[in-house]
């Protein structure tokens, strides 16, 4: 795959940034990057521009450039530790819902969004 077709397959978000009174964009792959522009449409091209040039020097520089979100594979497990009175709390209320720890966890992640 190609270095520009990485940069497309990255993760961009548009926001409003009432602090700078613009748009703000970034790219999830490199948090450290952003770029503000009074139009949506210009904040996404300056990042993705952006992101191009950081690309293109990490490659002369011989760098890792960071896999896009997009084209990993994900498990579907992840472990989280807590302290045991919360963990404690968290198997009473499964019980009571006479479901598992795991399944009141997913519930609870599944409604944040």
């Amino acid at each position: 795959m190609s270095k520009h077709q990485v940069v497309e397959h990255y993760t961009y978000r548009v926001s409003w940034a009432d602090e700078d009174d613009e748009f703000v964009a970034t790219c999830v792959e490199f948090p450290s990057l952003s770029w503000l522009d009074k139009s949506r449409g210009a904040a996404l091209d300056g990042i993705v521009a952006l992101v191009v040039e950081v690309v293109e020097d990490m490659t002369r520089n011989q760098e890792q450039i960071p896999e896009p979100l997009s084209e990993r594979n994900f498990s579907g497990k992840f472990l989280i530790r807590t302290s045991p009175s919360l963990h404690g709390r968290l198997i009473r209320e499964a019980a009571e819902q006479h479901i598992s720890l795991n399944q009141l966890a997913l519930q609870k992640l599944s409604s944040s969004q």
